[in-house]
């Protein structure tokens, strides 16, 4: 067991506050980095997970509100990782977690934090936060944690009001690798292969991709080739793929797809077997057609609940996203296969005549359920079949 030191929080000043564009000044303890960070707030409910969380690539240019309120108790350890380093901005978590006890665990949250350079802030109602975000919308947000000089007020309000958001930014390209790499570990606790499953060469586009989906891509035999996102198309086909999956990733994919667009065309032309997920899902979709919009909140948590439009069930998903693809908008050649159930927007589709299909939510979870996992064998099944 380990502490990490905090001074009784009603007896010392704040050392950190939350600036809205607004002017909402929200005032607590600071713990990571000294520093201030402008980024779009957002809120995960999950209960478990939160190093995980941190470093999804997805969450590039975010600040997470964590809705549960021991997030820190299990400490971190390294692990628990789905990219080599934390991709959120910061983090708002309502207590602080003076002991945190876990036979896994190396080092406090706030380390991990500092450690990263990434400021966080505890002692804010997350509960008020939530709320505001449901009924007000995404919102651009300020945090600081203050060093030995604060910056002043004024200046970070200004430089607030000039950030123009998510929106037409592309991140993608920028969180994907600069180099390809091939990937040799399975599941947790196995680093094996399944000799049961064929072995197939696949090509991996990095938006920003979870460590746990190619886990489970080497669990199902593919040797996959994980290459950036700006590849072209004779640079994909030269590593022989029977396979291209197209990953998550932050940002806005409207902004992401004029870059990588015709790439994308000419993959789907090629008629190889393209599997999506979040991002690569709205990749997919501005690719045959599609529109995506920004969302009024977006989802983020390991419980939000699916319905697979094909087989009349109910999957309990992880998602992390803020933007989605408009269903109206969908091509008369593609078919919708998953909805959600919180608020009727599309979490899945597939071409009706092409090896293509995608989804909007986690199959692999890190954090989360495993009731979407059937996609990857689904996707190896459509691989078998077109080899």
């Amino acid at each position: 067991m380990q502490r990490d030191i905090f001074i009784n929080q009603h007896l010392r000043p704040p050392s950190a506050a939350l600036i809205f564009n607004d002017g909402e000044t929200l005032w607590g303890y600071g713990i990571g980095a000294h520093k201030s960070v402008i980024a779009e707030l957002c809120f995960n409910t999950s209960q478990t997970g939160y190093q995980e969380t941190l470093t999804d690539p997805s969450y590039a240019k975010q600040i997470i509100t964590f809705t549960f309120p021991h997030i820190g108790i299990v400490g971190t350890n390294h692990e628990d990782l789905e990219s080599d380093k934390i991709y959120a901005e910061g983090c708002i978590i309502n207590q602080s977690i003076e002991e945190y006890s876990n036979w896994r665990a190396q080092n406090s949250l706030g380390s991990f934090l500092k450690n990263n350079n990434i400021p966080g802030i505890v002692g804010v109602d997350t509960r008020y936060l939530t709320r505001k975000l449901s009924e007000d919308g995404a919102q651009k947000i300020a945090l600081i944690h203050f060093g030995e000089e604060k910056e002043n007020f004024d200046n970070l309000k200004k430089k607030l009001s000039q950030w123009n958001g998510l929106e037409n930014l592309d991140l993608a390209t920028i969180v994907s690798t600069k180099k390809e790499y091939l990937w040799d570990n399975g599941l947790w606790g196995e680093n094996v292969k399944d000799e049961s499953y064929k072995n197939f060469p696949i090509v991996c586009l990095d938006f920003g991709i979870k460590q746990n989906i190619l886990r489970n891509l080497k669990h199902l035999n593919f040797d996959a080739t994980i290459l950036p996102a700006v590849s072209n198309t004779k640079e994909i086909l030269s590593k022989k793929p029977k396979g291209i999956f197209l990953s998550n990733g932050p940002g806005d994919p409207d902004a992401t797809i004029k870059i990588i667009l015709p790439t994308i065309k000419e993959l789907i032309e090629l008629n190889i077997p393209i599997f999506g997920i979040c991002l690569g899902h709205q990749i997919i979709s501005l690719a045959l057609g599609a529109k995506t919009k920004k969302m009024y909140q977006g989802h983020r948590g390991a419980n939000q609940p699916v319905k697979n439009l094909i087989n009349n069930t109910v999957e309990i998903t992880s998602q992390n996203h803020g933007f989605e693809v408009n269903t109206s908008s969908l091509p008369k050649n593609i078919e919708e296969t998953h909805v959600s159930l919180f608020d009727g927007s599309n979490e899945g589709i597939r071409h009706k005549t092409k090896p293509v299909f995608s989804v909007q939510y986690h199959p692999e979870a890190s954090p989360g359920p495993h009731d979407s996992a059937y996609l990857f064998k689904e996707f190896y099944n459509l691989v078998k079949t077109h080899a």
